[in-house]
């Protein structure tokens, strides 16, 4: 295979991927931005974690909603729970590193709020403790995940949500929750400062 051709398998993947997504998925999606848009009227904030790339898209969904998607608008409280080092790696040194997010839900978390878990991967122990702290908090949970990172999603209440990217290879379900994640932004800025004109 020619680097040419493996270039446009890349692009054909994601985009089936994408696709597939497309079809399985939009209404949760929305229903996903309805409760996190709820969660923000009713002076709640979005705690977002992942591991890995997942990290990074809780890094970059956080700063989205904290800044700006695609337009002017006041601020939304989000927190990207992966963003400090510090408190990171003093959580998983004093603690276990299964701690390093459920640590500072307890901390952080109130009712009010709603948990964003993004996952692409299996065994994600932190993850889960992440997920019990949120119930501790008594905070709602969505779950970004795909085929393979079933472990988080299999301990979501009634009232949670998953979104379940139907793909196996992790870059490919990070590339369709890139979507996922500007869609859910596109969403929430509608419905909480109607449409631009």
């Amino acid at each position: 295979m020619t680097p040419q051709q493996r270039v446009q398998q890349h692009f054909q993947h994601s985009i089936a991927s994408l696709h597939e997504t497309q079809s399985t998925q939009t209404e949760l999606v929305c229903v996903a931005a309805d409760r996190m848009t709820q969660a923000l009227l009713q002076g709640g904030k979005v705690l977002v974690c992942g591991n890995g790339g997942s990290a990074a898209l809780a890094q970059y969904f956080s700063a989205l909603l904290l800044n700006r998607f695609d337009r002017e608008r006041p601020a939304l409280p989000a927190i990207a729970l992966p963003a400090d080092s510090v408190a990171l790696t003093a959580i998983a040194n004093d603690l276990q590193y299964k701690s390093v997010y459920a640590q500072q839900i307890r901390a952080l978390g109130q009712s009010t709020d709603i948990l964003l878990v993004l996952t692409s991967g299996r065994n994600s122990a932190n993850l889960r403790e992440a997920v019990s702290a949120a119930y501790d908090r008594e905070m709602p949970v969505i779950v970004i995940s795909c085929e393979e990172s079933g472990n988080v999603a299999e301990m979501l209440q009634s009232g949670d949500m998953e979104l379940r990217v139907p793909v196996r290879l992790g870059c490919r379900s990070q590339e369709v929750q890139l979507t996922i994640l500007h869609c859910l932004c596109d969403l929430i800025d509608v419905q909480i400062f109607g449409e631009e004109l």
